[in-house]
Order: C-alpha cells, then sequence, then structure tokens
C-alpha cells in the first residue's frame, strides 16, 4: 500500500465564539515538501494553524485531520506535539523564570520519553545555537522574556531543531523580521528540510518566499483556499495583489 500523506486535512471547518472562520479546508502535505499558505490579514490563516495543533479556544464543527494516516481531530496539543506535529508561533509568549535550556530539556524530554541533564541538552544545541547566530548565553535567559523580534524566531527555529517534527506549522514567522534576522529563518528552514520533514508555511507576504522556494503555494481567502500552484503564484500575488484572488472566488 502507498504510504499516507504526511498530513491531510477534509473539509475542515472550525469556529470561534459562534462565528465560523475556517469554511471548509481541504490540504496535503506530503514528506519532503514545503507548502505556503498566503492570505491577507483576518482572512483565517493563524485559526488553520490554530486548529491544526488543537487549540482549545477554536471548536471543529466539521471534516477531519489526518497526520501520518491517523486521525487526530480529536487528540489534545501535547499528544499531536509528541507525535511530531511543531508549532512556531506568531507571536511567541514570553515564560518568565524558565529558561531556554530548561524549557528545551522539558520539550524534548516529553517528545521523546528521554530524560536529559541540562549538561547533555547544552551540548546537543551547542553547534546549533552558533549556526543560529545565538550566544552560548542565551540558553539560560528567560524563554522570550526581552527578546528582540528576530531573537523570538531564531528561538523558534531552535526549538525545531532540537525537537526534530515531522510536520513544523509556521505561523507568519517573517511577522517584524528585519532582512538579517529573516535570512537566518530562512536558512534554519533549509538546514532542517529532509525527505522526511515536511513545512507549512504561512505568511501574509511574499517576502519570505525570497529566501525559501515552496513546493505548492495555497491562497488563502475567507477560510478558504481559492487556489494552488507552483512558486510562480507567489509572484503573481505580490504583482495583483489578493483582491485578484478574491474576484475570482467571487
Amino acid at each position: 500500500m502507498p504510504e499516507a500523506p504526511l498530513l491531510q486535512i477534509e473539509d475542515l471547518r472550525a469556529s470561534a465564539e459562534g462565528v465560523e472562520i475556517l469554511k471548509g479546508v481541504s490540504l496535503t502535505v506530503d514528506r519532503g515538501e514545503i507548502h505556503a499558505l498566503m492570505g491577507p490579514n483576518g482572512s483565517g490563516k493563524s485559526t488553520l494553524a490554530n486548529v491544526l495543533m488543537g487549540h482549545r479556544g477554536y471548536q471543529v464543527t466539521g471534516g477531519r485531520i489526518f497526520f501520518k494516516g491517523e486521525d487526530v481531530s480529536a487528540w489534545t496539543p501535547d499528544r499531536r506535539g509528541r507525535s511530531g506535529m511543531f508549532l512556531a508561533f506568531q507571536y511567541p509568549e514570553e515564560i518568565p523564570g524558565v529558561s531556554v535550556v530548561n524549557f528545551l530539556r522539558s520539550a524534548l524530554s516529553n517528545r521523546t520519553g528521554t530524560e536529559y541533564t541540562v549538561l547533555e541538552l547544552r551540548l546537543k544545541v551547542a553547534d546549533t545555537m552558533k549556526e543560529l547566530g545565538m550566544e552560548a548565553e542565551f540558553a539560560d535567559r528567560y524563554l522570550n522574556e526581552g527578546f528582540s523580534g528576530g531573537e523570538r524566531k531564531r528561538n523558534e527555529v531552535l526549538q525545531m531543531a532540537v525537537l526534530e517534527p515531522e510536520l513544523a506549522v509556521m505561523d507568519e514567522t517573517d511577522s517584524g523580521l528585519d532582512i538579517d534576522a529573516l535570512k537566518i529563518v530562512a536558512e534554519g528552514v533549509e538546514k532542517l528540510s529532509s525527505p522526511e520533514r515536511g513545512f507549512l508555511i504561512i505568511t501574509h507576504y511574499q517576502r519570505m518566499l525570497d529566501y525559501i522556494t515552496p513546493d505548492v503555494v495555497h491562497v488563502f481567502m475567507d477560510g478558504h483556499i481559492v487556489e494552488t500552484g507552483g512558486p510562480d503564484l507567489a509572484k503573481r500575488i505580490e504583482d495583483e495583489g489578493y483582491e485578484a484572488f478574491r474576484e475570482v472566488r467571487a
């Protein structure tokens, strides 16, 4: 039998506080693929990312989510994370009192079922931190407390490198980044790309795709995917704007 897709979304519908936001989303990401989901603000892109990870603030009212062939629609967020799903947040939360190294140690232990000492974790991440332009002292800072936008996003890429998820969903990772930080995030994605890992990169702007070439681009409008194509589709969005696709939908 052929191997099941890494991620398969079937006619997904979801609402928040009684308002429907996702209105029938279908999408398949195979291993080794990078997908870009592009749409204007307020179209429901971040809702899709949160629903994929089981955020309790949203109610799934229809459709199903499959990960590696298993229906994960009713799974808790921590179970999805342990299974190999990962979400890089648009606005990562500060966690005062919890150092980066202790957070990573706890997350990796939960992901793998293996207990790591702080020293073991430091040794494991030292080279990755250096590649991401992080000083060794960064590991002892409290998670995201006082971090610049670029440092927060570097930290998200560091988490991906440590946890080695099979599916990485990146929600507006380019938001608020300068060019140098954007390049570091893109280089991190490139380093982590493999035949066994898939990416769903959610973005409003085309500029992230100046550094990452997706295999598939989706245009997301008003809770739907309205068009799917190759990398050239991102260029069309840049040239024509989202209104052109809204008119097609209408």
